[in-house]
């Protein structure tokens, strides 16, 4: 039976979990698994490493420290934002998902950390920044 290798295109059904505290961030097994190729830097580094030599309808958890996920919090990425800036029905709360244009017209997605009297602390870190991930990987096929 062949493994996975680097450049194959794979299909793998996943939960995440917060290494911490076992709380399921994301899960495949309601929908379509995750396909990607290996080598194109489309999945976080240690989910990729993970996947590799697996042998199809393999089972097996791995564990992946922050720094092959989505690294530590950035302190740079924490911006204040005056509140006469926010549009006029928004209501922030902490917690709560922003979306910002960049000046290429791209969307950068931000949560707000903190909401004071006369702005607020937007953060643009990836949510799974600053965990280590527990995955439960099921490998369902290589495509040839």
């Amino acid at each position: 039976m062949s493994q996975v290798k680097e450049k194959d295109t794979v299909k793998v059904h996943y939960t995440g979990k917060l290494a911490s505290t076992g709380q399921v961030f994301d899960s495949s097994l309601e929908r379509e698994p995750i396909e990607f190729t290996l080598g194109e830097g489309t999945i976080i580094p240690g989910f990729e490493t993970g996947v590799l030599n697996m042998k199809e309808a393999e089972k097996k958890t791995i564990e992946i420290p922050k720094e092959e996920a989505y690294g530590e919090v950035r302190k740079d990425l924490f911006q204040q934002v005056g509140k006469d800036q926010l549009p006029e029905e928004i209501k922030p709360e902490v917690g709560m998902g922003l979306v910002s244009q960049n000046p290429d017209g791209t969307e950068r997605q931000l949560r707000v950390a903190e909401v004071n009297d006369d702005h607020i602390v937007v953060d643009a870190n990836h949510p799974l920044a600053g965990h280590d991930l527990t995955f439960e990987l099921e490998l369902v096929e290589i495509k040839s």
